[in-house]
């Protein structure tokens, strides 16, 4: 029943962001053309002179690309990638079934070449992965639910186009550490600045900032509590090295992976070694029978 439900609600949640943006994508892909070039206008025509000449380039790079084979082969590229992640989504179901179904048998596999304090250190690694993983999926799902209907609120209120589409995109992109909002962020406003003006990509802005600011002073530590006890530095480089190794998927996994190994790391070297009553309570899990004879002849 848990896999099942979790199965329904993941792909539900996949199926309903692909609709929401794919419906509307290339009005989307349009606007934000549109947005950049009235901000290079903006830019020019301001008070303070900037090369004309560098804007032209710039469009005349996109222009060649988009009329190049490249861009043929990117789409190439991205339908592979597609089918990489239809793949991948029905090898995380099988490997989630298994785990749901034999994660008692699993974890003692790899507890049984641990013993004594060795034993107890690789027990309180376990519960305290689980803690910071599940504490920081549940904050980021909160905190980027609060970016979303923040930020789609006010583009529902100023009554910017796509902002559906732009608060899913927001919602997906909180979920990438310090700046996949703020980049959400920018595509709004551009839309809001062709659709409806300066003065609403403005306000947009200013939405924008005030949600940042909120989330960074009391959503984050509320939150997330103790979940992350890493410096900002170290995320931003977790960041950087996923995003350079692995594209989106490492920049959404980066920051989880360098927290759950810091506080592993943090119970080996003494840091935490729990109160004994809560090492006392963590539950042992159920070895096989084979396991317990193996034991039983190490004795």
């Amino acid at each position: 029943m848990s896999f099942l439900l979790l199965l329904g609600a993941f792909s539900g949640l996949i199926t309903g962001i692909v609709f929401a943006i794919r419906s509307e994508w290339s009005s989307l892909v349009d606007q934000a053309v549109e947005g950049f070039t009235a901000l290079s206008t903006l830019v020019q025509e301001g008070p303070i002179p900037i090369d004309t000449e560098t804007f032209e380039d710039a469009r005349d790079a996109v222009i060649d690309f988009a009329t190049s084979s490249t861009a043929g082969s990117g789409a190439l590229a991205g339908i592979g990638a597609a089918t990489n992640f239809v793949t991948g989504f029905i090898l995380m179901a099988v490997v989630l079934f298994y785990f749901l179904k034999d994660g008692d048998k699993i974890w003692a596999f790899f507890l049984r070449w641990f013993h004594g304090e060795n034993r107890e250190k690789a027990r309180l690694s376990g519960a305290r992965a689980m803690e910071v993983l599940g504490g920081y999926v549940r904050g980021t799902a909160i905190v980027a639910a609060v970016d979303s209907i923040c930020i789609g609120a006010a583009l529902f209120i100023l009554q910017v186009p796509l902002a559906l589409p732009l608060s899913v995109i927001v919602f997906v992109g909180s979920f990438i550490p310090l700046v996949g909002a703020t980049a959400a962020g920018v595509l709004a406003a551009l839309i809001a600045l062709v659709a409806s003006g300066p003065l609403v990509a403005l306000i947009v802005v200013i939405v924008i900032i005030a949600v940042n600011q909120l989330e960074g002073n009391f959503l984050q530590p509320v939150v997330m509590g103790r979940t992350l006890s890493i410096h900002a530095l170290v995320i931003l480089l977790a960041l950087t090295a996923g995003t350079i190794l692995a594209g989106i998927i490492g920049a959404i996994l980066s920051v989880p992976i360098a927290a759950v190994s810091w506080a592993i790391i943090k119970v080996w070297i003494g840091e935490d070694d729990g109160d004994a009553e809560e090492v006392a309570e963590l539950p042992e899990p159920e070895e096989s029978e084979a396991s317990d004879t193996a034991d039983a002849d190490r004795a």
